[in-house]
């Protein structure tokens, strides 16, 4: 943080009802998420005056906050896919550090998975074919495809196994085993992942993240402002964010991830380095955004993803907890997921995560976290570092 500017924490974090919800809107999820948070940090929503929200309504986040009965005078909008979140807290910390906001909601909800069996709407098969994607759109470029394409480049570049890859599903389901939110709980094994029905070569069917409904929400507010609320603060230390492509033909390296440049610029604005970090929440829409964002964060040197993860490094209990909620690949991914990184962080670093919390030597809580989104087809990235008061 720059001197003379506020220090920023985390007060509040929630979840709405995850998984399988076919009885509410999406405005629904986010009222109930935003109500969950505030009673969180025992604040009042009018002291509130900032709101962040995506991917709801025609003028997106106005008709959120006037379904939260909101009349905030800072407000975010932005738009990068599953980094959203990240982004949007890293515009929030600058906006109340420089006093132009003093407290403010990031608010996320979805039905997606109650809308498809629902009829309501289908499974996504093309972003549209306007633009730039019109020159990839005829060849069926699927989302899905574009981040095969890109693990089938890390294969082919560094020798990377799908056994290394499965290692990855297999971890996140054993920490979602211990998360009785977790939409899928019962463990896997390498083998379940390699025999699954195929979806898009190398990934089969545990390879990619499940569709669930949700909400999440995180209240960020000024430093003066926590000795009033309810929970211990969870302070914003660094952050920085990224865009890389949106035109497969544009992205230099299939194996390289906006993650090294938002991370770096996270770590060094947080003066914090990467073995410090006790916790690491990342995007994992599939197995390969994980080992690439390892990578790409300095958690081992490019091309040594798949030897990292390979270990069990990644559950609960070991070196380096990763996506402990059992990320979107079990616990649950209603769209843009990055919400709910954050979310898990703060819970891990106030000790309030169960039987899934991550301990340091001696029983001790632990103390840095990193969440990274990711979106688009590694098109933006976002990272946050976060440190325990």
């Amino acid at each position: 943080m720059t001197p003379g500017k506020r220090k920023v924490a985390v007060v509040g974090v929630s979840l709405s009802d995850c998984g399988r919800v076919d009885d509410a809107t999406p405005y629904a999820l986010h009222a109930q998420a935003a109500r969950r948070a505030l009673a969180d940090a025992g604040m009042d929503r009018s002291l509130v005056d900032g709101f962040a929200s995506a991917g709801l309504g025609t003028l997106p986040p106005v008709e959120v906050a006037e379904y939260l009965g909101l009349r905030p005078t800072w407000v975010d909008s932005t738009a990068v896919g599953g980094s959203t979140w990240e982004v949007m807290a890293a515009h929030a910390t600058d906006a109340i550090a420089a006093g132009h906001a003093e407290a403010v909601l990031l608010v996320y909800g979805s039905t997606a998975r109650a809308d498809i069996k629902a009829g309501r709407r289908t499974g996504n098969l093309s972003f549209g074919a306007r633009g730039p994607l019109q020159f990839e759109v005829p060849y069926g470029h699927t989302l899905i495809a574009k981040y095969a394409m890109a693990a089938r480049r890390h294969m082919h570049a560094y020798g990377t196994t799908l056994e290394q890859l499965a290692s990855v599903a297999v971890q996140a389901r054993a920490n979602a085993a211990l998360n009785p939110e977790a939409m899928f709980r019962t463990p896997i094994t390498t083998d379940d992942v390699l025999s699954g029905p195929m979806i898009a070569d190398p990934f089969t069917k545990l390879h990619c993240c499940l569709r669930s409904d949700g909400g999440a929400a995180v209240l960020l507010a000024a430093e003066e402002y926590v000795r009033d609320c309810r929970t211990a603060p969870v302070w914003i230390l660094g952050t920085g964010e990224h865009v890389s492509h949106t035109t497969m033909s544009e992205w230099p390296d299939f194996t390289v991830s906006p993650a090294a440049v938002s991370g770096r610029l996270a770590f060094e604005r947080a003066g914090v380095r990467p073995d410090e970090i006790d916790v690491a929440e990342l995007y994992d829409a599939f197995t390969y955004m994980t080992l690439v964002t390892l990578e790409d964060l300095g958690f081992c040197a490019k091309g040594e993803g798949g030897e990292f993860v390979k270990k069990g490094r990644l559950t609960v209990g070991g070196e380096l907890p990763v996506n402990t909620d059992g990320g979107g690949l079990s616990a649950q991914h209603p769209g843009m997921r990055g919400l709910f990184l954050l979310v898990e962080a703060v819970r891990q670093l106030r000790g309030e995560a169960g039987e899934r919390q991550v301990r340091k030597t001696g029983g001790r809580l632990p103390e840095l976290a990193v969440a990274s989104g990711t979106g688009g087809w590694f098109c933006s990235s976002g990272t946050v570092v976060l440190g325990r008061g």
